[in-house]
């Protein structure tokens, strides 16, 4: 566990900020899973297994797992590791001062990085989404991964166990402006614990958790803005009716 974590911090002190850069790789659709129970449950559970360890989501407290219908109990038991309170935020057990010290970089705090990333034309699980699933070996890096997302990322790939380790197939396309890749597909190099399907599902819940953290009212957010705009249309009949009455006898 230790070599793991202080492989991530090498990592983020190569690259500050990594979450922060800009994707120019074509986004996948994220599924929207943020009122699936079951799958924000799964994705929580990912989250402190394999993100906890080096991130922080210090905006965040292990008590509002329980608005995912989770108990007191089974939060303690099951989802806390660094902590004794279930009321405690969820900090990644590593001494910032320590980390920036010896790495130059802290790893950046994920509470409220799917709204970060999102862009005017995709929302910020759909980068998520992409990001967790392009990693390939990479010989060349230090950390010896790359990422089609985020060329020359600095982490190395968190789910790798799960995943596996894969190549990408990539085409070189020549066009009017030079010369294009495009990806054609991926090659399993060595077999996960998980089949790609499976693989694909667990990234998604493990998405939804991050996208529900970032915004945990946004469903009912969604929900009272309709009723809302249910009660505007109505009321526009009625005063459009009072109005029509209102001046039906004046010439």
């Amino acid at each position: 566990m230790k070599k793991w974590i202080v492989g991530c911090l090498i990592a983020f002190g190569m690259a500050s900020g990594a979450l922060a850069a800009k994707s120019e790789f074509p986004l996948d659709k994220a599924p929207n899973l943020t009122n699936d129970m079951a799958a924000l449950q799964n994705g929580a559970k990912l989250f402190v297994n394999y993100c906890l360890n080096c991130h922080s989501a210090s905006f965040f407290r292990y008590n509002r797992l329980t608005e995912l219908g989770l108990t007191e109990r089974q939060i303690r038991d099951n989802l806390m590791f660094f902590s004794d309170r279930v009321g405690d935020q969820m900090r990644a057990n590593i001494d910032p001062a320590q980390a920036k010290e010896w790495f130059g970089a802290q790893p950046p705090d994920l509470t409220l990085v799917a709204r970060s990333r999102s862009g005017y034309t995709y929302p910020g699980r759909d980068y998520l989404y992409t990001l967790l699933r392009t990693y390939y070996r990479d010989d060349t890096k230090i950390t010896g991964w790359n990422n089609l997302a985020f060329d020359s990322i600095g982490m190395p790939n968190p789910l790798w166990e799960l995943q596996g380790e894969r190549r990408p197939i990539i085409e070189t396309v020549s066009t009017g402006h030079g010369e294009t890749r495009i990806l054609r597909g991926w090659e399993q190099v060595k077999p996960g614990t998980m089949s790609p399907a499976e693989f694909d599902r667990a990234v998604a819940d493990l998405v939804a958790f991050m996208d529900w953290m970032s915004e945990p009212n946004q469903n009912q957010r969604v929900r009272l803005g309709v009723w809302v705009m249910i009660f505007l249309g109505v009321f526009t009949i009625v005063a459009w009716r009072l109005n029509a009455a209102y001046w039906k006898d004046v010439k």
